[in-house]
């Protein structure tokens, strides 16, 4: 059977979606074959939901830090993961996790820091 390129697209995405979710709830200590269900469940949704429709996905950086991600980082002093895991309901492992993807997605945003805290 000869697959199209939109179709291998549209596979890709689904996989790269399922790879992603279930790391990320794995970063958040969600067991293996809850995060599996979950990942698979979020790509059906997708699949269900914006099936059909033509989409372009801006790389928007401002997007990327969630209120609750940028809140944590700007309560972050260096050493307190421990109360900032207590006070967001995390491990003090996710918490260093996360403090260190917002500091990694700051580092790589070219548009510098100030516009991340801007609001659409």
């Amino acid at each position: 059977m000869i697959v199209g390129r939109m179709e291998e697209k549209r596979n890709e995405l689904f996989a790269d979606v399922v790879v992603a979710a279930e790391r990320l709830l794995r970063e958040h200590d969600i067991p293996e074959k809850a995060s599996t269900l979950i990942a698979n469940s979020l790509a059906d949704h997708l699949a269900d939901h914006w099936g059909g429709q033509n989409l372009n996905i801006p790389r928007d950086y401002r997007r990327k830090l969630s209120a609750r991600e940028l809140e944590a980082y700007e309560k972050f002093d260096g050493e307190n993961y421990d109360i900032l895991a207590k006070d967001f309901g995390m491990t003090e492992r996710s918490m260093r996790r996360l403090i260190a993807r917002v500091r990694d997605r700051l580092r790589r945003n070219a548009d510098g820091r100030p516009q991340l805290f801007e609001t659409a």
